[in-house]
């Protein structure tokens, strides 16, 4: 079954989209964005970090830009599917807690359920360090310099129920160095990251943007 999507309202500088940041790591694409919501007079603002670990950098680096972190880990339940049911469960009621519009993933490395995606399609989004739709997957940059590849980059899409699936927003592309490691080309990704995420989520919070 095809996603029904639905965009967030309009947002202003004086009613800003409440969005939801959620991480898994360093949280180094979270801190750039909450860095130019702080700097810039955006039309969107991080009202909640939701991590599923604890312990991690970037809970602190929210906490360090005054932005409620909360960590929501997966539930001691030895049934895989009722696991993932009720942890999504948890994470939809911190979201409906916050009144959140917009969830940007961001680093999460967990596979989001069909049950979750699909009430937040165009209201969900990911950025993905690859030129969608090559090379999707938890290894991109691997992959990358595996084939060969002479250029990279950084794709945003919404999410759909599939992994690194969903409708392309913007890329932007790196050159591929034939003496790149795995780290170069995930810094070089990195910065592109970190100025695309923000201007694409701008762009949705201003309405131009058109739903799949």
């Amino acid at each position: 079954m095809a996603e029904d999507w639905q965009l967030p309202r309009i947002g202003t500088s004086e009613n800003p989209l409440r969005i939801c940041i959620m991480i898994s790591g360093s949280g180094s694409g979270m801190d750039a964005l909450l860095k130019y919501q702080q700097e810039n007079n955006c039309s969107h603002k991080t009202n909640v970090v939701i991590s599923d670990r604890n312990g991690i950098a970037g809970l602190s680096k929210a906490q360090a830009r005054g932005v409620n972190a909360v960590v929501v880990p997966l539930p001691e339940i030895e049934n895989k599917d009722e696991q993932r049911q009720v942890h999504e469960q948890e994470i939809n009621q911190v979201l409906l807690d916050y009144g959140i519009e917009l969830i940007v993933l961001s680093g999460y490395m967990r596979i989001l359920t069909p049950s979750f995606v699909k009430p937040w399609a165009g209201r969900l989004l990911n950025i993905h360090p690859s030129l969608l739709p090559q090379f999707p997957g938890a290894h991109a940059h691997r992959d990358v310099i595996a084939a060969k590849e002479s250029k990279s980059g950084c794709t945003v899409h919404f999410v759909d129920s599939g992994m690194d699936t969903g409708p392309i927003i913007a890329q932007e592309e790196v050159e591929v160095l034939p003496t790149d490691t795995i780290d170069d080309l995930a810094e070089r990704v990195k910065k592109k990251e970190h100025i695309l995420y923000p201007r694409v989520i701008d762009l949705i919070s201003e309405g131009k943007i058109e739903s799949p």
